[in-house]
């Protein structure tokens, strides 16, 4: 749970920021019921303590040109502390790794990854990942189709358990 007690009015924020960052401090005022000047300074208090971390802009990937996404599960070697770290530290710095996450289980890590085709994504498999220190192996998966890219989280489970607080 946050180290911020969020009232109703700040997960209206939250959830009305989470689905269209650029609105302007008025239109967010307006949807969660209080003036621009409280609302403000709620965002910046979001802002400040983290749960609010930046804002970015949905791109196209496919408009753009990157055609393939592959999920990569990587198992390492050794699960030491430092050896799990190095190996972040790599994938922070590869381009076409998108998202990586630490997992429990078989796999040691899931990397999400986009490349404009399958040969760009083929010589980072073979150059980088699976030539990276302490990387045992490699299983990938190409995407086909998506059927759900919801970002950010559900605040509906988070406005059903405030309210079942109250009661």
């Amino acid at each position: 749970m946050p180290s911020l007690k969020l009232d109703p009015i700040d997960r209206k924020i939250l959830a009305e920021l989470q689905g269209d960052g650029r609105m302007t401090n008025v239109e967010l005022s307006r949807r969660v019921g209080i003036s621009a000047p409280p609302c403000l300074r709620r965002v910046r208090t979001l802002e400040e303590t983290g749960l609010i971390k930046g804002y970015h802009a949905d791109v196209n990937a496919r408009e753009l040109g990157f055609e393939v996404q592959v999920f990569a599960m990587v198992s390492l070697k050794s699960q030491a502390e430092v050896d799990l770290s190095a190996f972040e530290t790599l994938a922070r710095g590869w381009p076409l790794v998108r998202e990586c996450h630490m997992l429990n289980g078989e796999i040691d890590f899931i990397l999400k990854c986009a490349s404009p085709d399958l040969s760009t994504f083929q010589t980072f498999l073979t150059e980088d990942l699976t030539a990276a220190d302490n990387v045992a192996s490699v299983k990938t998966s190409l995407v086909i189709r998506n059927a759900k890219d919801e970002p950010g989280v559900p605040f509906e489970i988070l406005e059903a358990r405030a309210a079942a607080e109250e009661e």
